[in-house]
């Protein structure tokens, strides 16, 4: 298939058809289980069933569905279902594409966690979720149970409210933890850092480190120190490499901005913060998700104060 973009939305019971025939054509491609997947079984009115009791997530290319996956509904806890994407679509980032539009509908929806189950046939397919944040939780049957925390959503709506953000983020932090931040310019992630620096009480002033790349704020304290790196002008993780922050990773909390896509290699765990700016003039939604171990149910402060 050509690289046309790819679009994300909300499946509807109408997308009944055309997902199943994506989920049977991704599913049939796989190596052969005994017993069967059973995706190879559904029909359309499984699907339709799904997507009313629950929702979906489809990705389009030139108008037609390439890839999607259901969303089971329960209590807290939202679980990932025929995750497929098209034979042809694969290799083009479209399943990460998809996993993260289906984590934001899920915390949108109110969903603390979520989960899915993977074949211990397919130890690639296992590996992948795990890079993506997931942890093994159960073994079960023919599989496994992987499950990771969904983001917490704060509504942010002044820069003040941002650094009290930041002041309770934190709390939370300690030696070692990295934090990857972004958004857009103005978005607000030097007045987070900022109130993540009054929290750790550490030397200031906190200002963009945009021109030295890096700045060292030494606690005044017993508490971690705070190196905040500006990663705007970086192209490439390697360039990040050589600033040589692996010898300050242990003893303090690194906050990247400008980290996505060039930061994750510092630390398995992390916390990723996104800021989206609002309609309003200084109106955010922050989105904070844990990865890894270190930060499974440790955001829930947050999220019951969100």
């Amino acid at each position: 298939m050509d690289p046309h973009p790819v679009t994300l939305r909300v499946a509807t019971t109408d997308d009944a058809e055309q997902l199943l025939g994506v989920i049977r054509a991704a599913f049939s491609a796989r190596r052969p289980v005994d017993p069967p997947a059973a995706a190879l079984s559904d029909g359309p009115v499984d699907i339709r069933a799904a997507l009313a009791a629950g929702t979906g997530i489809v990705a389009e290319a030139e108008g037609r569905i390439v890839a999607g996956l259901l969303i089971e509904l329960d209590g807290p806890v939202a679980t990932l279902r025929r995750v497929s994407v098209e034979p042809g679509a694969t290799g083009r980032g479209v399943a990460r594409q998809l996993v993260e539009g289906a984590l934001s509908v899920a915390a949108d929806l109110g969903r603390s966690r979520v989960r899915l189950f993977a074949r211990r046939e397919f130890p690639e397919l296992i590996a992948w979720w795990q890079a993506q944040g997931f942890v093994i939780e159960e073994t079960d049957g023919h599989g496994v149970w992987l499950g990771r925390d969904l983001p917490v959503l704060v509504d942010v709506p002044t820069a003040d409210a941002m650094r009290d953000l930041g002041r309770r983020l934190a709390a939370l932090l300690r030696r070692g933890d990295v934090i990857v931040a972004t958004g857009d310019l103005g978005a607000g992630k030097t007045t987070l850092t900022q109130g993540i620096g009054e929290g750790l009480d550490v030397d200031g002033p906190v200002i963009s480190p945009t021109f030295v790349i890096s700045r060292v704020h030494h606690a005044r304290g017993a508490g971690p120190d705070l190196v905040h790196v500006d990663a705007y002008r970086l192209g490439e993780a390697a360039e990040l490499a050589d600033i040589d922050l692996d010898a300050s990773l242990a003893d303090s909390v690194t906050l990247v901005e400008w980290g996505a896509g060039l930061a994750e290699w510092l630390a398995d765990d992390r916390l990723e913060v996104e800021i989206v700016r609002g309609l309003e003039a200084d109106d955010r939604t922050v989105y904070i998700t844990g990865i890894g171990p270190r930060w499974a149910g440790a955001l829930e402060s947050l999220r019951e104060n969100a």
